[in-house]
Parts: C-alpha cells; structure tokens; sequence
C-alpha cells in the first residue's frame, strides 16, 4: 500500500529558522530614505522591537527558535507533506507531485509560523498591543490566534475593504480570538481619512492598510503598541523557513533525492520565501531545481514590474525598499486572492529574482479557480483562492514533466484552507468572475509614483 501523508515527530520540528540573507551571491540593497541614505535600526524602533529589529537586519545563518515559541507551534507543527496520487493519475504525469499542508493551522494557514514568533518577542520587549493589516484575513486572524495564545496583547487589525465584505466569517475568526477588526480604509486615522475623501468607494489595499496599521502605532504616546507584518520583510520570511526545513527532512523520507520544481504563491513574499528558500541555497550550492514564485496576473509586480525603490505602505510611512513594485499607490481590482493583492514584493524574495534563483509566473484567477475545481475533485480538498494559483503552476509543470517523459519530483505550499472564501467558487461556478488585465498605459500610471525615488541597481553575480 502506497504512503500519501509523510510525517514528522515533534521532536524533528526543526529548532533553528534558516536566514537565506547570509547566502545570498549578492546581498540584497539596504532599506532607505527620501534622500537615499540607508536607515538605521533605531529609525525602526518606533515600529517594531529591538529583538525583531535585530532579526531583520541580521546576517547570521541560522537564528535559534526559543523553546517557547517551539512549544506553540507544536499545537499544528509539523505539518504533513502528501503525495498527491490522484492528480498525477489524472494528468497521466510520469512526475510525482508532493504538497506541504499548512492548511492544518487553526487559523487554516501558514501566517501563525511568523505570528506566534512576532507576538512572543513583542511580549518579550514589553508591547501591550499589536496592530497590523490583513488581505484575505489570513494573517489578521493567524495575529489574534497569536496574542491570545501568548496572551496579554491586544491586537487590531486593518481589514482591507473589498475581503472585509467579501469574507465576513475572517472577521469573525478575529473577534472569537479577541481581536478588533475594522475595514480599511476606515475614518480611524489620518491616512484612512484622506484616502475615503479622495476615493470613497475605494476597494482598498493592503498599501492603505500597512498605513492605518502603522500610523496607530507609532502616534500611540504610551510606547507601549507597536506594528506587525504578515509578510515582505526579512524577520517575517525568516519565521517561516520552518515550512521548507521540514520538508526537505520529509522529502528524504519519502525516499526522494532531491527536488526538480519548487512553487509557491506569492503576494507579499512569506509564503513563497518560508518553503522556497532552503532549496534556494541548495540550488546556490549546484542543485538544478526551478523555483517559482506565482503571483496574480492582475497584480504583477514580478512578471510586469520594475524593481525599484519604492514605499511599502501607500501613505508613505515605511523606508523606501528594494523590490519588485507597480507603485506603492496602486489599488488592485478585487480579485478573490485578497493575499494576492500586494503591490510590491519582498525584498530577499526580489534578489533571488534579480539573481535569477527563481523565476516568476502569473495566472489569472479564472484559470487558477478552474485548476481549485480540478484539485478538489481529484483530491478533495477545498484551497484557498491564493493557494490556487500554485496549484495551476504544478499542472502546467507536470503536463511539461509529461510531455518531457520526464520524471520529476515536484513540491508545492498548500499555504491554506478555502472553507471561509466558498463566496469566491460560488461566483466563479456561476459564471460571475471575470478576468482583469493590467493595461500598459495603467502601468506606467501607477509607476509615475516612483519616477524620483532612488535608483536600485540590479547587482547579480551572473551564474544563473
């Protein structure tokens, strides 16, 4: 009898977050300011910790997970990997196709490996309250499972709009983990204000909420609140290397050599980065493996965008990073990938793809909601509408591994559930999606933002 699910004990949850920083052939470009001079920590410490501060600019190898934190994790980790025998009988595919399930979180993603971590080092450094946004409501409710687990933070979370109406039952999972939870933009600071009186039917985005999120932080007076983020930025993407570390172990359980095609999908970067980036660095020293970030062609700061310095936030309120951006103004139409809907991409992430360590793709979502139909009917499982994206990339590979004759070991995040975005399939399957495209024009309009920013140079070390 075949073996679907290959399982770790909990001792063999891996005890060290790999920091792909301290690899990379070229270091990535510092974070900077208006006038182009990189910033220091302390310009940060308004918004985050001095101990996450210490890890996002850190370039140490291998950073001790604290036996604490280790302790939380247990209650979902480690996560399964399966081998998904029906969809490769279905293609006919000579490749064998392997899933990381990190759907099996409580809050049915992979956003608590980084929520927990963050919520136990503000606790740590003193934070009574943490405040942050939220797409789809994955990490906004992966955050207020993390303060009331750790407990003793409170925790608000900006909601953009457009998932705030589309998944009501997200803010519910907020409020029953003790969470407020508002819809973004909101009549609650500064940015939220000017944004609702220059757009008032505005859908929003994860830029106006990154800026209501940090503006309540930095103006709380007690010092006491400070920022967290789901995504993009180093100390994020380290907390979820824990995802590829196990599956490399899980991988040789399997009795698998190596792997040939890595995917992820990719809004902001952590999900992508957490599996992909332990086999970057195998792929750093010789390993031949394809890894593919997969993004929203709706939204395609990889495949469409330059890589620039541009704000993270659309209020401005973030350094100037180094990334793959369509201009931090930019407002995405309302796909059902609210994770997806990210106007720019991390910053480690977009030096791998500069290095070319890893290649982007993008889909539109009615292919990516037709592959969701396919997998659940193969399969059985219900994906969310981000992590169908990376289900239509592992089609596309093993259709290409099929017609190849090839044999090929091909991994991918399950990064979450889809029981909370049944709206989404209910429009698709009565034919009320539609696709969205990206005009040049509107391109280069939403890149006008950034035209006198400084310039980030794209330094490679030419071996990929």
């Amino acid at each position: 009898m075949s073996v679907k699910k290959i399982f770790l004990n909990e001792e063999d949850i891996p005890r060290q977050w790999y920091n792909i920083a301290a690899d990379l052939p070229t270091p990535m470009q510092p974070p900077v300011g208006p006038d182009g001079n990189p910033i220091t920590p302390e310009m940060l410490s308004p918004v985050f910790p001095a101990n996450l501060i210490e890890q996002e600019v850190s370039r140490q190898r291998w950073i001790d997970i604290p036996t604490e934190i280790l302790e939380i994790l247990k209650i979902w980790r480690p996560t399964p990997l399966i081998r998904a025998y029906n969809l490769e009988k279905h293609l006919k595919t000579p490749a064998r196709i392997y899933f990381k399930d990190e759907s099996v979180s409580p809050p049915g993603s992979h956003k608590p490996n980084t929520a927990v971590a963050q919520a136990w080092y503000n606790k740590k450094f003193g934070i009574k309250k943490l405040t942050t946004e939220t797409g789809a409501g994955q990490w906004g409710s992966a955050l207020a499972f993390a303060c009331s687990l750790i407990g003793g933070i409170e925790c608000k979370v900006y909601m953009v709009r457009i998932s705030f109406d589309q998944k009501p039952f997200r803010k519910a999972m907020m409020q029953v983990w003790g969470a407020n939870c508002v819809a973004s933009p909101s009549k609650e600071t500064n940015a939220g204000r000017a944004i609702l009186k220059k757009m008032p039917d505005t859908p929003g985005s994860l830029g106006i909420a990154i800026s209501e999120a940090i503006e309540e932080a930095v103006t709380d007076k007690s010092g006491k609140t400070r920022y967290s983020l789901g995504s993009v930025l180093n100390h994020v993407l380290l907390h979820q290397t824990i995802i590829g570390l196990e599956a490399k172990k899980q991988l040789k359980m399997a009795g698998e050599k190596g792997v040939d095609v890595v995917a992820a999908c990719a809004g902001g970067g952590s999900n992508f980065g957490g599996l992909a980036f332990p086999f970057v660095l195998d792929k750093i020293n010789g390993e031949k493996i394809d890894i593919i970030p997969v993004e929203s062609a709706t939204c395609p700061k990889m495949t469409r965008g330059p890589f620039a310095y541009d704000f993270g936030d659309t209020a401005q309120m973030t350094p100037l990073l180094p990334m793959f951006t369509l201009g931090h103004a930019y407002v995405p139409p309302p796909i059902h990938a609210g994770g997806l809907r990210y106007h720019g991409m991390a910053p480690l992430v977009s030096q791998c793809i500069v290095e070319g360590l890893v290649a982007p793709r993008a889909y539109n979502q009615l292919k990516c909601y037709e592959s969701a139909l396919l997998w659940a009917r193969v399969e059985g499982s219900i994906c969310a509408p981000e992590t169908s994206h990376a289900i239509a990339c592992v089609i596309e590979e093993a259709l290409k591994a099929k017609e190849e004759g090839k044999e090929k070991v091909i991994l991918f995040n399950y990064s979450g559930h889809g029981l909370l975005d049944l709206g989404g399939y209910e429009k698709y399957l009565s034919g009320k999606l539609t696709d969205y495209s990206l005009s040049e024009n509107e391109l280069c309009d939403s890149l006008k933002v950034i035209k006198d920013f400084p310039k980030a140079k794209k330094h490679k070390s030419g071996k990929w």
